[in-house]
């Protein structure tokens, strides 16, 4: 029996009350045709009701690809377990997934990324669950939020604290889906799926084999169909024997707004002078201070907002290939990509499963992580998941508590405070207006990493913005160097909302990060004079 079938045969399939995992980054790897088939039935049909659905990292975006929101539907989904949510500008009306968890329409969780892929994991294989010390002192954990996102989800836990050979974790029982809907290039007759036109695979041999080992349907949407034995069998990344159907989808974008790069994919390198390097601006001051916390060797992780700009600026100063980019949905090496393409790097030298990418990150594996903040308090913990005036702006917590956990260094960086007016003059830091809305904070909104069990573990971290650079110290934030043109009064203790501590070894930020042109060609103008 032909295991193809169009996405409205498929939709029929999903049982009332089913648990569906759902393989998705953004606009990346969506299998965005099948849900709005079930999108679509359940407006015909009333059915399914009462899903669970799990997206280990965001299904959908802000920008085209509706992802989850098919599914935004009164009743159609009963709880929703993810480790991202759509995300997008707060001046863009919210997406319809966040308007209904606002209002508790639905239960509504936010577990971190490898987590939720460890859950999975632990589902195919028949144990319990997942033991772990991620998200622990943060809102992950149930001493503070236990993932709950709403008043409708703090009713049915679905996280512990449990003590184990004599220490305490957290405790995450594995989830077992009753449906695993992915996505791939290329699907042959008998159901092995290649990646080819991917920018990354994600975690579809890990959610296929959940489906697949619980009994469960596994459902590929797919590019194109070829014929039975004509794919290589190392381009195979999901056999068959774990596919039940395939969906074709001719017209499934690559991600987001994005029909086809040969770039994302790793089937075209592109010349380093084809990059965009970023405009001088403050943007790019911060950016540059942040690079030079990297040493050559290193293998570095990188998040979005400023510091997504960090391997231009490397780039720019001939310093590419320094360091070996890491990112969470799985490229190594090459140059991430910014805006609607991040997430997906070009020129990368391997793209490895998010779920093994994120065993990597658990554990420390790699250097150092370039993240971004949203807040930050007295102690150095750090929101970035949650910000309940404008909560779409931020997807959830993503990878970043994955990350953070156990990362040897860190760099956060950011703005001071929301919405000053800056400008750069003379080589030195011109506030032209304050902003209105505080950043350094006496407490998080809420706390995506913990400064305290920082300390406690001998994590290394820093923050840098604008006007400062601060430093995680055992007694709390120390400003260690300000920028050329800053009050340290005025525009930075004034601008806190928590007591700051000032290094006795204060220094001024190097004049070299304020200039237009890049810094190598500033040292040589100043090496010629």
């Amino acid at each position: 029996m032909s295991k193809v079938k169009n996405a409205a045969e498929v939709a029929t399939l999903i049982k009332n009350g089913a648990i569906v995992a759902v393989n998705s980054s953004s606009g990346l790897c969506c299998p965005d045709a099948v849900l709005a088939a079930i999108g679509q039935r359940y407006r015909i049909e009333g059915a399914p009701r009462g899903l669970t659905t799990i997206h280990p990292i965001a299904a959908g975006d802000m920008f085209g690809t509706k992802g989850v929101d098919h599914l935004a539907q009164p009743g159609l989904i009963r709880k929703i377990i993810g480790g991202s949510y759509p995300s997008g500008p707060s001046s863009a009306e919210p997406p319809l997934i966040w308007q209904m968890l606002g209002r508790n329409e639905i239960a509504a969780y936010n577990v971190p990324s490898g987590v939720l892929f460890d859950i999975l994991r632990e589902g195919a294989a028949l144990r319990p669950g997942v033991l772990t010390k991620v998200g622990m002192d943060t809102f992950v954990d149930p001493e503070q939020e236990g993932c709950a996102m709403n008043d409708a989800a703090k009713g049915e836990p679905i996280v512990f604290r449990q003590n184990f050979a004599g220490e305490d974790w957290l405790y995450f029982p594995s989830i077992r889906p009753d449906v695993a809907i992915i996505r791939a290039s290329t699907a042959d007759e008998r159901g092995n799926l290649t990646f080819e036109h991917e920018g990354a695979y994600l975690g579809a041999m890990e959610l296929a084999l959940a489906g697949h080992n619980s009994g469960g349907i596994v459902i590929a949407q797919v590019k194109r169909i070829a014929k039975s034995g004509t794919l290589k069998p190392h381009d195979v990344r999901v056999p068959g024997i774990l596919v039940d159907y395939i969906v074709e989808a001719p017209e499934q974008l690559q991600t987001t707004a994005t029909p086809y790069d040969p770039a994302i994919s790793g089937e075209l390198f592109r010349p380093l002078d084809s990059f965009r390097l970023p405009a001088f601006d403050v943007a790019k001051v911060i950016a540059r201070r942040v690079a030079r916390e990297l040493q050559p060797g290193w293998a570095v992780n990188i998040g979005f907002g400023i510091s997504a700009n960090v391997p231009r600026i490397l780039l720019e100063e001939g310093r590419h290939g320094d360091v070996t980019w890491v990112i969470e949905q799985g490229a190594v090496g090459g140059i991430p990509l910014l805006d609607f393409k991040f997430g997906c790097s070009s020129n990368a030298e391997a793209f490895v499963a998010s779920p093994h990418q994120f065993a990597y990150f658990q554990a420390a594996g790699f250097d150092a992580s370039l993240l971004s903040f949203l807040q930050i308090d007295k102690d150095g913990s750090v929101n970035v998941s949650k910000l309940t005036a404008r909560p779409h702006v931020t997807a959830g917590a993503g990878g970043f508590v994955d990350i953070t956990s156990r990362a040897r260094k860190i760099v956060f960086s950011g703005y001071f405070n929301a919405a000053a007016k800056l400008s750069i003059a003379d080589g030195k830091l011109v506030v032209e207006r304050e902003g209105k809305i505080a950043k350094i904070v006496d407490k998080v909104e809420q706390v995506s990493f913990s400064g305290k069990r920082a300390v406690a573990q001998g994590q290394d971290v820093t923050y840098v913005t604008e006007r400062c650079v601060m430093k995680l110290m055992p007694e709390g934030l120390m400003v260690t160097e300000i920028a050329p043109g800053v009050d340290l009064q005025a525009h930075i203790l004034d601008q806190a909302q928590t007591p700051l501590l000032i290094s006795s070894d204060l220094k001024v930020m190097d004049s070299a990060l304020f200039q237009p042109g890049s810094e190598s060609e500033g040292q040589q103008k100043r090496d010629a004079a």
